[in-house]
């Protein structure tokens, strides 16, 4: 392949770049390309909530294996309908033999028997024959064996169908959960820059009032303490909202040097709302969650399996075809072929006790996925009644912490008006003002811990199947 004038020049150029790089002690020019390519960034992405739900869906892994194992559940249907099909295969063989009575066999079948065809039966000499054939088989009972087979795999594909829709409901919750961790902990970096910028200003005055002699050295390390403890929370929230980053990027499957933004509602987040009981809200989960409908059907598998299995004991009936010709030659003539048609029937009378095992092993595992199944429902029942305690808490916590927020600003008030008659001191106000900082970061928090509790209590009935 020719190459183009500029990359002529580049690799004229390379030679002298190397002894450059060389001698100036740099790294070694290839991995230098290297790295720049592994660190080539994308395009930048943003999404809102909604947009961050539809790209996981479309090109999270974990879906699409689990669409994939849907796409193989339909092969193996079609793999167990083929048996009520007729079975075509075309076969040549060959054979050159001395044995008398298969010579004679050859004689007859290639429609050369006459008087004179063997002088000596017992020594008939060596006699070739070619054989090619078209055989068609047909089963007829194989003692239920195809069907159930068949109906097993249908319900196959809609286990799988039910995994899919688990896998989509949990995913939906991860994002939305990642999501609005992301956004709490920009809110809670936002009060932890806005106290640091309070104190840091409260620090400075109170040092210039120290170094002239009008507070005392506690003022100033009190206010040095605070100021480190603010500290920490920003950067605690600088890392959860890296964490959050992370996650989402993992669960919408972006490559690790995409970036992206995440962008906030344009409307305030709506307070969670609790009108359901609890058993109505389990009776829900038991007929919406698509775990207990698979697991449902992993009970109907393993019955037809075991009746697969006890059909080993009953008659397998066949039909079978077999168009041919014998000749000495290779070649085909119609005066030589030959027809076999017939129906054969077998049972299999002892088997060293293998189909009574099978059985066996057949039915522990129908009782295994039927135990699975109750466990299923019992983990289900669980993870309803956590999620509406944690609503319930949440929704708690959300009314004390909203009117904690309500007294932090009273409070902040009357100590801002008796610091400035000079009643109290700058440390007593700042304590006022982180507390209620500190007010409003908690009811933050619980604000999203409500989001997520009833996030959660959605994926436990299955709302997003």
């Amino acid at each position: 392949m020719l190459k183009t004038t500029k990359d002529k020049l580049a690799l004229s150029l390379l030679p002298i770049l190397i002894f450059s790089n060389l001698s100036l002690g740099a790294d070694h020019p290839f991995q230098n390309v290297a790295t720049q390519t592994s660190q080539e960034k994308l395009a930048p992405l943003s999404f809102t909530l909604k947009q961050a739900v539809d790209h996981a869906l479309a090109n999270n892994p974990d879906l699409q294996i689990a669409i994939e194992r849907i796409s193989h559940a339909e092969a193996q249907l079609g793999i167990a309908l083929s048996a009520f099909y007729p079975q075509v295969t075309a076969r040549a063989s060959y054979e050159n033999s001395n044995n008398p009575a298969q010579v004679f066999s050859m004689i007859l079948a290639q429609r050369d028997f006459n008087a004179n065809s063997i002088q000596d039966i017992n020594n008939p000499g060596y006699r070739q024959n070619f054989r090619p054939e078209i055989i068609g088989r047909l089963s007829l009972f194989r003692g239920g064996q195809d069907y159930h087979q068949s109906k097993a795999a249908e319900l196959g594909i809609d286990a799988a169908e039910f995994e899919r829709s688990a896998v989509h409901n949990a995913l939906i919750e991860a994002v939305t959960t990642s999501y609005y961790a992301y956004l709490a902990a920009l809110e809670a970096q936002k009060v932890a820059q806005d106290s640091t910028h309070a104190i840091t200003s409260e620090l400075n005055q109170t040092q210039l009032k120290y170094d002239a002699g009008t507070v005392l050295k506690s003022d100033v390390l009190s206010l040095e303490v605070k100021l480190a403890e603010v500290q920490d929370a920003g950067i605690r929230a600088a890392n959860g909202i890296e964490l959050s980053k992370t996650s989402i990027a993992n669960l919408l499957g972006l490559p690790s040097n995409q970036s992206f933004t995440i962008l906030s509602p344009l409307s305030i987040l709506t307070k969670p709302k609790l009108t359901t009981s609890f058993n109505d809200l389990l009776d829900l989960a038991m007929t919406e969650r698509p775990e207990i409908k698979a697991a449902a059907k992993q009970v109907e598998i393993r019955v037809h399996q075991l009746k697969i299995e006890q059909g080993a004991y009953l008659p397998k009936v066949d039909a079978f075809v077999s168009y041919g010709q014998n000749s000495q030659h290779p070649g085909f003539s119609g005066q030589r072929d030959n027809v076999a048609v017939g129906v054969a029937a077998e049972m299999n009378l002892f088997s060293g006790f293998n189909t009574k095992q099978r059985i066996s092993a057949a039915e522990r595992k129908l009782a295994e996925v039927r135990e699975m199944e109750r466990k299923t429902k019992l983990a289900i029942e669980q993870e309803v009644k956590i999620a509406l305690l944690k609503l319930e808490e949440a929704l708690a916590r959300l009314r004390v912490t909203e009117a904690s927020v309500r007294a932090a600003n009273e409070a902040l008030r009357l100590v801002n008006e008796e610091r400035r008659a000079g009643m109290v001191t700058v440390t007593r106000y700042i304590e006022s003002e982180v507390a209620r900082n500190k007010a409003q970061s908690n009811s933050i928090a619980a604000h999203y811990d409500a989001l997520n509790a009833e996030t959660a209590l959605r994926k436990a009935i299955g709302d997003w199947k």
